[in-house]
């Protein structure tokens, strides 16, 4: 059953610039594994500082996998160190049961 991925992250104004190349380079390489669907990435418009990027799986083994490779890992680090914290993750099926 298909899944969705949300990820929250704050940007604040004087990283944007940096981060913008890693979030593309993100969704180029997710493009490419099994399963993937399709991916946006929104900012808040009360608060530019938030993006919300919402990718669309066709399971959660799909979403676990590319969240554990090697090669999203090493982008992530990136971005968490350039952000100074943790990236958060949400999951979310639908219906009542995957």
């Amino acid at each position: 059953m298909a899944v969705k991925a949300l990820i929250k992250r704050v940007v604040p104004e004087s990283k944007a610039r940096e981060m913008i190349p890693l979030f593309r380079q993100m969704r180029a390489l997710a493009m490419n594994q099994d399963g993937y669907i399709s991916g946006e990435t929104l900012r808040n418009l009360n608060n530019p500082e938030e993006f919300l990027v919402i990718s669309s799986w066709q399971s959660s083994r799909d979403w676990v996998n590319w969240l554990e490779s090697a090669e999203r890992q090493q982008i992530q680090q990136k971005i968490d160190a350039l952000l100074g914290g943790q990236t958060k993750y949400e999951i979310y099926h639908y219906g009542f049961s995957e």
